[in-house]
Formats: structure tokens, C-alpha cells, sequence
């Protein structure tokens, strides 16, 4: 019998864009980045979330909190991103990270990290100003986010 995944157990009807604890295992917190409603109609395109993942997991891996940051990486529904950090981190140390580096991504311009051909899987793939537009709409919904916003809504 397979268990259940504890990120399928969360109420996707009621759920929306935001920053929130996904589950605690260990020394290890995982963190949902929703930027889209489930089941809306609108997800993030393929090229964009890739880019965003190429951005944000260079920035969370080269601030002054890499030593705590495990994984980012996209979520195959397309509608936002996991963050798993060691419990070093506190709950605001976490929100101002993801905020830095949605905002890192907002602005960026240039050459996209990890995206030659002969460092990225499917190099062709990315869609920088789309990935720019998400990211720039995701830092509006994490402005002035809380601790006490982390918990999924009911």
C-alpha cells in the first residue's frame, strides 16, 4: 500500500499563492512557494519556471544562508516551487530569503546561470522575461509576509 504524500493531504481548493510550511522531517524544513492557485487555469509555463529555478537556486545557494539550503527546485504541477533548508534557519530568516531571491530574479538581467548546453539538460528551455514577470508578481504577494502566514490555509 502506498502512503500518501503529505503535500497531496493539503486542501488544493483552498489554497493560494503564498509561502508556507510544507512539512518537517527531521533537521529539515520544507517550504512550498506557491505562486499560482491550483487548479486555475494558470500555471507558470514551462520556460519561466525553469529559468526561475535556475535563478533562485543560484541565489539561495550563494547567500549567506547556503550553508542551510538543501534543494529548490520546481514542482511538476507548475504552479510553484519547494525550498528544503537545515532548521538553522528561523521562519524570517526563510520568508527575507525566498523574498531576496524572487527579487533577484525579478531584476535580473544577463546571461542565466547553468543554462549552456553543456550544463543544463534542456538548455533551449528558459524564458527569461515570463520567468522576470512571475517572479516580479510573486514578490507583491510576499510583501510584509509573516511567521504566522507559513501555516497552509483550511
Amino acid at each position: 500500500m502506498l502512503k500518501q504524500i503529505a503535500s497531496f493531504a493539503i486542501n488544493h481548493d483552498v489554497l493560494t499563492p503564498g509561502l508556507y510550511i510544507s512539512r518537517i522531517d527531521g533537521d529539515c524544513v520544507t517550504y512550498d512557494l506557491r505562486l499560482k492557485k491550483p487548479n486555475n487555469g494558470d500555471y507558470l509555463s514551462n520556460g519561466a519556471i525553469h529559468t526561475i529555478e535556475h535563478l533562485a537556486a543560484t541565489y539561495v545557494r550563494s547567500s549567506d544562508k547556503s550553508d542551510s539550503v538543501v534543494y529548490f527546485g520546481p514542482m511538476g504541477c507548475r504552479t510553484g516551487c519547494y525550498l528544503v533548508v537545515r532548521n538553522t534557519l528561523t521562519e524570517e530568516q526563510v520568508i527575507r530569503l525566498v523574498q531576496d531571491a524572487f527579487r533577484f530574479t525579478a531584476d535580473f538581467e544577463g546571461e542565466i546561470p547553468g543554462a549552456k548546453k553543456r550544463e543544463c539538460g534542456n538548455y533551449l528551455e528558459h524564458d527569461l522575461p515570463d520567468a522576470k514577470r512571475e517572479a516580479a508578481a510573486y514578490c507583491r504577494v510576499l510583501e510584509g509576509w509573516t511567521k504566522e502566514q507559513l501555516v497552509y490555509p483550511e
